[in-house]
């Protein structure tokens, strides 16, 4: 494996992993001083909310919310830092910052905290990114995200109100949102073998040269036409 490609693995395991630890830090601050950070979270039409729009995604309600949200969290950025590598962290900060605003923008008059949205958002960006740019690697870790967190499309409904909802939602639709806005950016489309083979082709017979004139009467010619989603 060559050094370049290893320190591309090294950089989306490592990157993901910090952010993860400082999550659980913050989770474990909680649990052993017996602090509750949840006036940190997003508190929609309130100056003092929009702090939450920067910690609310840090901080989590118990060891179950956290852990609920900390693999999805982990595996979904690897992904997204692997595949693209330097726009995965304008996607990330978009998906950060531009989720929470809306939540704190649209959401219900409630205290809205967890990383949960972020999320979404990243799904929400490798799903349709990979859709867009037709890859044939990157619809692979579409349909991978998609089968391992596809019931995560119910939690963007009003099922459950004890749930931030908003939260997912906006956080879908941000991710959406980055991957029309860096439509431009990111993997290279795939290239096509057969591209080019029909105007070689075409060229071809175009240059063919021209019949010898003989004497004798010319019967036909046969011209073997090569076979060109």
């Amino acid at each position: 494996m060559e050094k370049e490609e290893k320190n591309k693995i090294f950089i989306s395991l490592y990157v993901p992993g910090i952010l993860l630890v400082i999550i659980w830090m913050v989770q474990l601050y909680q649990y052993f001083s017996g602090v509750n950070l949840g006036f940190l979270g997003v508190l929609p039409r309130k100056v003092s909310g929009l702090v939450g729009i920067f910690t609310a995604p840090l901080v989590h309600g118990d060891f179950n919310h956290i852990i609920s949200n900390s693999i999805p969290l982990y595996f979904t950025c690897v992904i997204m830092i692997y595949s693209y590598r330097h726009l995965a962290y304008k996607v990330f900060a978009i998906v950060y910052v531009g989720s929470g605003l809306l939540v704190w923008i649209f959401a219900r008059q409630n205290i809205h905290i967890g990383a949960s949205g972020v999320v979404y958002g990243i799904v929400g960006f490798l799903f349709l990114s990979g859709i867009i740019r037709r890859n044939i690697n990157l619809l692979g870790v579409t349909f991978l995200v998609t089968f391992l967190y596809g019931s995560l499309f119910w939690g963007i409904l009003p099922f459950d109100l004890k749930v931030s909802w908003e939260s997912h939602l906006f956080g879908a639709l941000t991710g959406f949102f980055c991957a029309l806005l860096f439509i431009n950016q990111g993997p290279p489309p795939p290239v096509d073998p057969f591209e080019g083979e029909e105007d070689e082709d075409e060229n071809d017979e175009n240059n063919f040269p021209p019949p010898e004139i003989h004497d004798e009467p010319i019967i036909n010619y046969i011209y073997k036409e090569k076979e060109v989603n």
